[in-house]
């Protein structure tokens, strides 16, 4: 009984043995299965589907998990993988992963049966999978750890765990950014051929050539909006085409049907592509055996204004990155070209399009400001037309006096006294300049002795009967009484006198006393100080509109705030040059007297003309010369 007992616990102990090295053998070959399917991983999914069963396994003790991924920072993060791959109720683990993701911090939180199954000590812990800043997703594990060190180590465990998921991201973030800038370098290279050249026709032509030769295209299109349709404007090595034939025909309706929805178009559609109308397209590629179409809309300033329609044969599509490169070659050159297409018109389509784009903003709903504007322009204008305001003709103004008298030197002679100069009042038979009269004086003694001399040898003649020599003597003597006669009125004119009450305009002896003077020179000038004529210079534009008798106002540079009130008195034919322009001489005379203007000032001049409408009076000087520069060119 002893021996059937032992022979049996040895079998038992055998198969178990044969059991557990099998069980062994399982895991191990599981093992080297998941590391196969995690190093030849080629999605994002298959590849965190076998980390998440790698990460199970190697930390023991785990009941379930899963993992989230999503667009960076956006979301929504939904799950990729899931452990065990059977299990598929993990709503539990929804709060912890929220939680998770909110804080973007490892945590560990007890956990909360599923619905049905007893509370049991679980734990969750969760990581966020976090690349230079931007938050990818998170892992969420649910784990019945045996103590709190063992907590720990799995939390450990997880965390160095998630730096395969954060290599990965990384990897395709290098990857992308590689794309990205390979992808812009190579469009900044098809630009840079369609921005060095002077024309339009030749930017485009470049571009299209440029498209067709990098991307192996059989044939690339360009075309722009005109008049709310597509025209094209360039086909590649084609110099120069019909734009009545059906394939230029086709080309504009496949671009009218991308521009219309303002959508980039693949034919033939992409199994995930956005669902676009394609019947131009397809009707395009049937017509003409294109069996691969690509059209891109061309935009600036936010509107559609082209499209680029790129042809291939069946058996080379258009690939992701084939059709991200000619969207960003797009985005660079549609500004650019359409840009270039409006500088390379003529001045007057430039000027309608101009307009035109002035009124659809004028009476379209936006554009306030332009409509405030324009309402304000237009106000103006209109009150300009209609309404009159006073034309008058401005002139530099200078005031004269009626009545200038000269006091001169009446001989020769030396100035004595000078009381008075330049600026001073004068009255009448006020003493303006003595003369020295001293040697008129001696003269005229002179003369006296031989007027006496000459009496007596006539008186002696006389008695002695000697008529000739009497005669002789006579003579002698009224020749010395004449020039005893000028003598005297030589010394009556030694005082100079004021003619009038007035002011002294010019002559200052003061700092001359005791210097020569000859006869006839100048030494003061007087002018009334009630009698002045104003004096305008008007510009020989404005002559033909003055007239005797009408009014004005003048305002003086030492009185600017008083108005002077004149009247035209006389319009002198004789013009004068002055700063390169011919100025007429107008003399006003002053309504009233004014007692504190002085001779020789100077001011601004307004002549009333009439009452006309103000935007003549602001142009009529410019029109004036237009029609003159006119009649001198017309032959």
């Amino acid at each position: 009984m002893d021996e059937q007992v032992s022979a049996q616990r040895a079998r038992l102990e055998d198969e178990a043995e044969a059991l557990v090295s099998a069980v062994a053998d399982t895991d191990v070959t599981q093992e080297h299965s998941l590391w196969a399917s995690f190093a030849e991983a080629a999605t994002v999914e298959a590849f965190c589907r076998s980390w998440l069963a790698l990460q199970c396994r190697m930390m023991g003790g785990v009941r379930a998990g899963m993992v989230l991924l999503g667009p960076a920072d956006r979301g929504p993060f939904r799950p990729v993988a899931a452990w065990p791959e059977g299990r598929r109720n993990l709503k539990h683990l929804t709060k912890t992963a929220e939680r998770t993701l909110a804080e973007r911090r490892g945590l560990v939180a007890r956990g909360e049966p599923a619905e049905g199954e007893p509370q049991d000590g679980h734990y969750e812990i969760g990581y966020p999978i976090e690349v230079r800043g931007a938050l990818h997703g998170a892992a969420v594990l649910e784990i019945t750890p045996k103590s709190e060190a063992k907590l720990q180590g799995m939390m450990r465990q997880l965390h160095w765990g998630a730096a395969w998921l954060e290599l990965l991201f990384s990897r395709e973030a290098v990857a992308a950014e590689k794309e990205t800038r390979e992808r812009i370098q190579a469009a900044l290279d098809l630009v840079a051929t369609s921005v060095g050249h002077d024309r339009f026709y030749a930017s485009a032509m470049a571009l299209v050539t440029a498209l067709a030769t990098n991307l192996s295209c059989d044939r690339v299109s360009l075309g722009f909006v005109k008049r709310g349709r597509a025209r094209v404007v360039a086909v590649s090595h084609s110099a120069e085409f019909k734009e009545q034939t059906n394939l230029i025909r086709g080309l504009a309706e496949a671009m009218d049907e991308a521009i219309d929805q303002r959508e980039l178009i693949v034919y033939p559609p992409p199994a995930d592509g956005a669902a676009a109308v394609m019947q131009a397209h397809s009707a395009f590629a049937k017509e003409h055996g294109s069996a691969a179409l690509l059209c891109v809309p061309l935009e600036a300033g936010g509107q559609a204004v082209g499209a680029l329609l790129l042809e291939r044969t069946a058996d080379r599509s258009f690939d992701p990155k084939s059709v991200e490169l000619c969207r960003s070659v797009a985005a660079l050159v549609g500004p650019v070209l359409d840009v270039h297409r409006r500088e390379d018109r003529w001045v007057g389509a430039k000027i309608w399009e101009s307009f035109t784009r002035y009124l659809q903003n004028l009476l379209g709903p936006r554009h306030v400001a332009l409509k405030l504007t324009t309402a304000v322009i237009m106000g103006v204008l209109a009150f300009c037309f209609l309404a009159k305001g006073h034309y008058r003709v401005s002139a530099k103004t200078v005031l004269e006096p009626i009545v200038q008298r000269a006091a001169a030197a009446p001989f020769n002679g030396y100035i004595k006294e000078a009381p008075v100069r330049a600026g001073d009042l004068v009255q009448k038979d006020e003493v303006l300049c003595l003369l020295d009269d001293r040697e008129l004086r001696l003269e005229r003694l002179k003369s006296l002795s031989k007027l006496e001399e000459y009496q007596k040898e006539y008186h002696k003649a006389m008695a002695e009967r000697e008529a000739a020599k009497a005669e002789i003597l006579t003579a002698q003597m009224h020749q010395v009484q004449s020039e005893i006669a000028l003598l005297d009125d030589q010394l009556a004119h030694t005082r100079l006198l004021a003619p009038f009450d007035g002011i002294v305009v010019s002559g200052d002896l003061s700092q001359s006393l005791g210097s020569p003077v000859e006869k006839g020179k100048v030494l003061y000038e007087i002018a009334p100080l009630d009698s002045y004529r104003v004096v305008l210079e008007v510009d020989e534009r404005d002559i033909a509109d003055v007239q005797v008798g009408q009014r004005g106002h003048l305002l003086l540079s030492a009185f600017p705030s008083d108005a002077v009130e004149v009247t035209v008195a006389k319009v002198t034919p004789v013009s004068m040059a002055k700063e390169g322009r011919n100025f007429f001489r107008i003399e006003a005379t002053l309504d009233q007297p004014h007692d504190r203007l002085r001779p020789a000032m100077e001011g601004a001049g307004k002549i009333e003309i009439d009452r006309r409408r103000i935007i003549w009076i602001w142009t009529h000087q410019v029109v004036d010369w237009i029609r003159l520069t006119l009649w001198t060119w017309l032959p």
